[in-house]
Protein backbone atom coordinates (compact mmCIF):
# COMPACT_ATOMS: atom_id res chain seq x y z
CA UNK A 1 0.00 0.00 0.00
CA UNK A 2 2.93 2.30 0.28
CA UNK A 3 5.16 2.49 -2.67
CA UNK A 4 8.95 1.25 -1.83
CA UNK A 5 10.62 4.51 -2.13
CA UNK A 6 8.71 5.94 0.70
CA UNK A 7 9.69 3.45 3.30
CA UNK A 8 12.86 5.39 4.06
CA UNK A 9 11.28 8.29 4.78
CA UNK A 10 8.82 6.66 6.33
CA UNK A 11 11.33 5.04 8.93
CA UNK A 12 13.52 7.99 8.94
CA UNK A 13 10.95 9.21 12.15
CA UNK A 14 10.90 9.68 15.81
CA UNK A 15 10.49 6.03 17.19
CA UNK A 16 6.94 6.49 18.34
CA UNK A 17 6.13 6.26 14.79
CA UNK A 18 8.69 4.11 13.63
CA UNK A 19 7.57 0.86 15.15
CA UNK A 20 3.93 1.57 13.75
CA UNK A 21 5.40 1.41 10.82
CA UNK A 22 7.68 -1.37 10.92
CA UNK A 23 4.61 -3.63 12.44
CA UNK A 24 1.98 -2.50 10.71
CA UNK A 25 3.19 -1.57 6.95
CA UNK A 26 6.65 -3.43 6.84
CA UNK A 27 5.18 -6.44 8.78
CA UNK A 28 8.71 -6.99 10.61
CA UNK A 29 9.56 -9.49 12.89
CA UNK A 30 7.56 -8.71 16.79
CA UNK A 31 12.09 -8.90 17.49
CA UNK A 32 12.01 -5.91 15.22
CA UNK A 33 9.12 -3.66 16.27
CA UNK A 34 8.80 -4.68 19.71
CA UNK A 35 12.80 -3.10 20.17
CA UNK A 36 12.14 0.31 18.70
CA UNK A 37 9.14 0.82 20.56
CA UNK A 38 11.06 0.22 23.55
CA UNK A 39 12.82 3.40 22.50
CA UNK A 40 9.97 5.34 22.98
CA UNK A 41 10.06 5.86 26.71
CA UNK A 42 13.85 6.72 26.29
CA UNK A 43 14.25 8.61 22.93
CA UNK A 44 12.59 11.29 20.92
CA UNK A 45 8.41 12.31 21.47
CA UNK A 46 7.82 9.82 24.43
CA UNK A 47 11.32 10.70 26.48
CA UNK A 48 10.29 14.53 26.21
CA UNK A 49 6.58 13.97 27.30
CA UNK A 50 7.89 11.82 30.25
CA UNK A 51 10.50 14.58 31.26
CA UNK A 52 7.36 16.74 31.46
CA UNK A 53 5.60 15.00 34.24
CA UNK A 54 5.27 16.83 37.22
CA UNK A 55 6.05 15.56 40.84
CA UNK A 56 2.34 15.10 41.73
CA UNK A 57 1.86 12.86 38.70
CA UNK A 58 0.69 15.53 36.12
CA UNK A 59 1.18 17.38 33.44
CA UNK A 60 0.61 21.29 33.57
CA UNK A 61 -0.81 20.69 36.93
CA UNK A 62 -4.26 19.98 35.91
CA UNK A 63 -6.35 16.83 34.85
CA UNK A 64 -8.00 18.34 31.12
CA UNK A 65 -6.67 21.59 31.49
CA UNK A 66 -3.24 23.57 32.23
CA UNK A 67 -3.30 24.60 35.94
CA UNK A 68 -3.18 28.25 34.40
CA UNK A 69 -5.65 28.09 31.58
CA UNK A 70 -7.70 30.90 32.10
CA UNK A 71 -10.91 30.34 29.58
CA UNK A 72 -11.55 34.00 29.42
CA UNK A 73 -7.78 34.49 27.57
CA UNK A 74 -5.70 34.12 24.85
CA UNK A 75 -5.59 30.18 24.10
CA UNK A 76 -9.93 30.61 24.77
CA UNK A 77 -9.63 33.58 22.28
CA UNK A 78 -7.25 31.86 20.14
CA UNK A 79 -10.42 29.11 19.75
CA UNK A 80 -8.20 26.44 20.73
CA UNK A 81 -7.60 24.65 23.91
CA UNK A 82 -3.98 23.66 25.79
CA UNK A 83 -2.69 20.31 24.49
CA UNK A 84 -0.53 19.96 27.28
CA UNK A 85 -2.44 18.72 30.80
CA UNK A 86 -2.44 15.23 32.04
CA UNK A 87 -5.13 13.70 30.14
CA UNK A 88 -4.02 14.83 26.37
CA UNK A 89 -0.53 13.58 28.06
CA UNK A 90 -1.60 10.60 28.85
CA UNK A 91 -3.28 9.87 25.40
CA UNK A 92 -0.03 10.66 23.13
CA UNK A 93 2.20 8.25 25.98
CA UNK A 94 -0.43 5.49 25.50
CA UNK A 95 -0.60 6.00 21.79
CA UNK A 96 2.78 6.08 21.04
CA UNK A 97 3.01 3.11 22.22
CA UNK A 98 5.04 3.91 26.21
CA UNK A 99 5.47 1.04 27.79
CA UNK A 100 2.85 1.20 30.97
CA UNK A 101 5.22 0.11 33.37
CA UNK A 102 7.32 3.45 32.91
CA UNK A 103 4.41 5.24 34.21
CA UNK A 104 3.81 2.41 37.18
CA UNK A 105 7.50 2.74 38.43
CA UNK A 106 6.40 6.43 38.72
CA UNK A 107 3.32 5.25 40.51
CA UNK A 108 1.60 7.70 38.19
CA UNK A 109 -2.06 5.88 38.86
CA UNK A 110 -0.92 6.50 42.58
CA UNK A 111 0.21 9.80 42.45
CA UNK A 112 -3.04 10.89 40.76
CA UNK A 113 -5.55 9.49 42.55
CA UNK A 114 -4.02 11.41 45.54
CA UNK A 115 -3.53 14.57 43.24
CA UNK A 116 -5.28 15.18 40.37
CA UNK A 117 -9.09 16.57 40.15
CA UNK A 118 -11.28 17.05 37.41
CA UNK A 119 -12.37 20.48 36.42
CA UNK A 120 -15.77 19.84 36.76
CA UNK A 121 -16.74 19.73 40.58
CA UNK A 122 -13.29 18.76 41.22
CA UNK A 123 -14.13 14.79 41.03
CA UNK A 124 -11.35 12.33 41.51
CA UNK A 125 -9.37 11.48 38.68
CA UNK A 126 -9.81 8.06 38.26
CA UNK A 127 -13.39 8.31 39.62
CA UNK A 128 -14.40 10.08 35.83
CA UNK A 129 -16.61 13.07 35.43
CA UNK A 130 -19.56 14.13 32.91
CA UNK A 131 -18.37 14.58 30.01
CA UNK A 132 -18.76 11.24 27.72
CA UNK A 133 -15.54 11.78 25.75
CA UNK A 134 -13.28 12.69 29.00
CA UNK A 135 -14.53 9.08 30.39
CA UNK A 136 -13.52 7.58 27.93
CA UNK A 137 -10.17 8.20 27.67
CA UNK A 138 -10.12 8.09 31.64
CA UNK A 139 -11.07 4.38 30.85
CA UNK A 140 -8.78 3.43 28.19
CA UNK A 141 -5.53 5.28 30.35
CA UNK A 142 -6.64 3.76 33.06
CA UNK A 143 -7.13 -0.03 31.79
CA UNK A 144 -3.35 0.84 30.01
CA UNK A 145 -1.78 1.56 33.71
CA UNK A 146 -4.00 -0.14 36.19
CA UNK A 147 -6.33 1.93 37.60
CA UNK A 148 -9.48 1.04 39.40
CA UNK A 149 -12.18 2.45 36.30
CA UNK A 150 -14.81 -0.22 36.79
CA UNK A 151 -17.19 2.66 37.68
CA UNK A 152 -16.44 4.94 34.82
CA UNK A 153 -17.07 2.06 32.22
CA UNK A 154 -20.27 1.40 33.99
CA UNK A 155 -21.11 5.29 34.01
CA UNK A 156 -20.15 4.52 29.65
CA UNK A 157 -22.40 1.42 29.65
CA UNK A 158 -25.39 3.78 31.72
CA UNK A 159 -25.10 7.17 29.66
CA UNK A 160 -25.51 5.10 26.05
CA UNK A 161 -28.63 7.31 24.13
CA UNK A 162 -31.69 5.69 23.02
CA UNK A 163 -30.26 6.08 19.44
CA UNK A 164 -27.49 3.62 20.30
CA UNK A 165 -24.29 6.83 20.71
CA UNK A 166 -22.82 9.08 23.10
CA UNK A 167 -23.21 12.59 23.37
CA UNK A 168 -21.30 14.98 25.72
CA UNK A 169 -23.88 17.24 25.52
CA UNK A 170 -26.12 14.94 27.69
CA UNK A 171 -26.04 17.08 30.84
CA UNK A 172 -27.29 19.92 28.68
CA UNK A 173 -30.32 18.06 28.00
CA UNK A 174 -29.27 16.52 24.34
CA UNK A 175 -31.19 13.44 23.65
CA UNK A 176 -29.16 12.87 19.85
CA UNK A 177 -26.12 11.41 19.37
CA UNK A 178 -22.65 13.34 18.35
CA UNK A 179 -20.57 11.04 15.98
CA UNK A 180 -17.31 12.73 17.81
CA UNK A 181 -18.72 11.62 21.17
CA UNK A 182 -19.95 8.06 19.95
CA UNK A 183 -16.89 7.69 18.89
CA UNK A 184 -14.07 8.25 21.31
CA UNK A 185 -16.66 6.13 24.11
CA UNK A 186 -16.42 3.32 21.51
CA UNK A 187 -12.63 3.82 21.42
CA UNK A 188 -12.88 3.99 25.81
CA UNK A 189 -14.78 0.46 25.61
CA UNK A 190 -12.69 -0.70 23.13
CA UNK A 191 -9.53 -0.29 25.16
CA UNK A 192 -11.39 -2.09 28.11
CA UNK A 193 -12.27 -4.90 26.49
CA UNK A 194 -8.89 -5.57 24.82
CA UNK A 195 -7.83 -5.96 28.01
CA UNK A 196 -10.42 -7.13 30.02
CA UNK A 197 -12.58 -8.95 27.78
CA UNK A 198 -15.36 -6.72 28.84
CA UNK A 199 -18.74 -8.05 29.66
CA UNK A 200 -21.95 -8.39 28.13
CA UNK A 201 -23.15 -4.70 28.83
CA UNK A 202 -20.21 -3.29 27.46
CA UNK A 203 -19.81 -5.65 24.42
CA UNK A 204 -23.58 -4.77 23.89
CA UNK A 205 -22.58 -0.95 24.39
CA UNK A 206 -19.87 -1.03 21.65
CA UNK A 207 -21.88 -3.25 18.78
CA UNK A 208 -24.98 -0.10 19.24
CA UNK A 209 -22.33 2.49 19.19
CA UNK A 210 -20.57 0.74 16.04
CA UNK A 211 -24.19 0.29 14.70
CA UNK A 212 -25.31 4.09 14.76
CA UNK A 213 -21.62 5.15 12.87
CA UNK A 214 -22.26 2.25 10.21
CA UNK A 215 -26.16 2.90 9.81
CA UNK A 216 -24.65 6.53 8.49
CA UNK A 217 -21.84 5.15 6.44
CA UNK A 218 -19.46 6.80 8.98
CA UNK A 219 -20.13 10.29 7.67
CA UNK A 220 -23.96 10.81 5.99
CA UNK A 221 -26.80 11.95 8.15
CA UNK A 222 -29.35 9.50 8.37
CA UNK A 223 -32.33 11.49 7.43
CA UNK A 224 -30.87 13.30 4.12
CA UNK A 225 -28.01 10.62 2.93
CA UNK A 226 -25.78 13.95 2.95
CA UNK A 227 -22.70 14.41 4.36
CA UNK A 228 -22.97 15.17 8.18
CA UNK A 229 -20.61 18.10 7.60
CA UNK A 230 -17.85 19.37 5.24
CA UNK A 231 -15.03 18.42 7.78
CA UNK A 232 -15.47 14.88 7.93
CA UNK A 233 -12.93 13.86 5.12
CA UNK A 234 -10.44 16.48 6.38
CA UNK A 235 -7.47 14.94 8.29
CA UNK A 236 -4.77 16.22 10.64
CA UNK A 237 -2.41 14.94 13.36
CA UNK A 238 -2.61 14.50 16.22
CA UNK A 239 -6.26 13.27 16.05
CA UNK A 240 -7.38 14.72 19.07
CA UNK A 241 -10.87 13.95 20.04
CA UNK A 242 -12.19 15.44 16.24
CA UNK A 243 -14.61 13.12 14.04
CA UNK A 244 -13.21 11.83 10.33
CA UNK A 245 -13.52 8.78 8.38
CA UNK A 246 -10.17 8.15 8.69
CA UNK A 247 -10.50 8.36 12.70
CA UNK A 248 -13.47 6.05 12.62
CA UNK A 249 -12.45 3.84 9.64
CA UNK A 250 -8.84 3.33 12.34
CA UNK A 251 -11.12 2.37 14.99
CA UNK A 252 -13.07 -0.43 13.23
CA UNK A 253 -9.87 -2.08 11.80
CA UNK A 254 -8.90 -2.27 15.57
CA UNK A 255 -12.78 -3.57 16.32
CA UNK A 256 -12.84 -6.01 13.45
CA UNK A 257 -9.65 -7.38 14.62
CA UNK A 258 -10.65 -8.23 18.31
CA UNK A 259 -13.59 -9.36 16.49
CA UNK A 260 -11.87 -11.35 14.37
CA UNK A 261 -14.50 -9.98 11.49
CA UNK A 262 -14.57 -8.71 8.23
CA UNK A 263 -15.10 -4.93 7.65
CA UNK A 264 -18.86 -3.97 7.20
CA UNK A 265 -19.34 -2.96 3.53
CA UNK A 266 -21.37 0.37 4.83
CA UNK A 267 -17.72 1.41 5.25
CA UNK A 268 -17.07 1.55 1.63
CA UNK A 269 -17.64 4.76 0.60
CA UNK A 270 -15.62 6.10 3.82
CA UNK A 271 -12.69 4.32 2.61
CA UNK A 272 -13.28 5.37 -0.61
CA UNK A 273 -12.65 9.10 0.57
CA UNK A 274 -9.33 8.11 2.55
CA UNK A 275 -8.27 6.60 -0.59
CA UNK A 276 -9.10 9.70 -2.94
CA UNK A 277 -6.83 11.96 -0.76
CA UNK A 278 -3.43 9.98 -1.07
CA UNK A 279 -1.28 12.51 -3.20
CA UNK A 280 0.53 11.59 -6.84
CA UNK A 281 3.53 11.04 -4.40
CA UNK A 282 1.72 8.91 -2.59
CA UNK A 283 1.61 10.04 0.86
CA UNK A 284 -0.96 11.77 2.50
CA UNK A 285 -1.28 15.96 3.21
CA UNK A 286 -1.32 17.33 6.79
CA UNK A 287 -5.18 19.21 6.91
CA UNK A 288 -5.86 22.36 9.56
CA UNK A 289 -4.40 21.79 12.44
CA UNK A 290 -6.40 22.06 15.14
CA UNK A 291 -5.60 25.31 17.46
CA UNK A 292 -3.68 25.07 20.53
CA UNK A 293 -0.40 25.05 22.64
CA UNK A 294 1.80 21.45 22.92
CA UNK A 295 4.43 20.66 24.57
CA UNK A 296 6.58 20.49 21.48
CA UNK A 297 5.74 19.90 17.62
CA UNK A 298 4.61 16.34 16.26
CA UNK A 299 4.07 16.71 13.13
CA UNK A 300 4.37 19.16 10.32
CA UNK A 301 2.60 22.09 9.05
CA UNK A 302 -0.41 22.23 7.09
CA UNK A 303 -0.36 21.17 3.19
CA UNK A 304 3.00 19.33 3.94
CA UNK A 305 3.27 15.40 3.61
CA UNK A 306 2.69 13.72 6.87
CA UNK A 307 4.46 10.64 8.44
CA UNK A 308 1.64 10.07 10.96
CA UNK A 309 -1.42 10.38 8.73
CA UNK A 310 0.68 8.42 5.87
CA UNK A 311 1.01 5.28 8.17
CA UNK A 312 -2.59 5.98 9.57
CA UNK A 313 -3.98 6.08 6.17
CA UNK A 314 -2.03 2.88 4.62
CA UNK A 315 -2.49 1.12 7.25
CA UNK A 316 -6.86 1.67 6.87
CA UNK A 317 -6.58 0.90 3.08
CA UNK A 318 -4.48 -2.67 3.63
CA UNK A 319 -6.34 -3.79 6.20
CA UNK A 320 -9.44 -2.68 4.28
CA UNK A 321 -8.30 -4.11 0.93
CA UNK A 322 -6.78 -7.50 2.83
CA UNK A 323 -9.58 -8.14 4.59
CA UNK A 324 -12.92 -7.59 2.49
CA UNK A 325 -10.87 -9.66 -0.46
CA UNK A 326 -10.80 -12.23 2.08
Amino acid sequence: MVAGDLIPWLIDSDPALRWQVERDLLHESPAVWEATRAKVATEGFGAQLLARQDADGQWAGGAFFPKDFDPDGPDAAGGGQPWTATTWSLNFLREWGVDSAVLRARRTVELLEANSRWEYDNLPYWGGEVDCCINAWTVANGVWLGADISGIVEWLVEHRLPDGGWNCEWIEGSTRSSVHSTLNSLRGLLAHEIVTGGTEATRAARKSGEEYLLQRDLFRRLSTGEPIAAWVDHVAYPLFWFYSVLNAADYFREATRLDAARPDPRMADAIALIRASRQPDGTWRQGRRVPGRMWFEVDVPEGEPSKWLTLYCARVLEWWDGESER
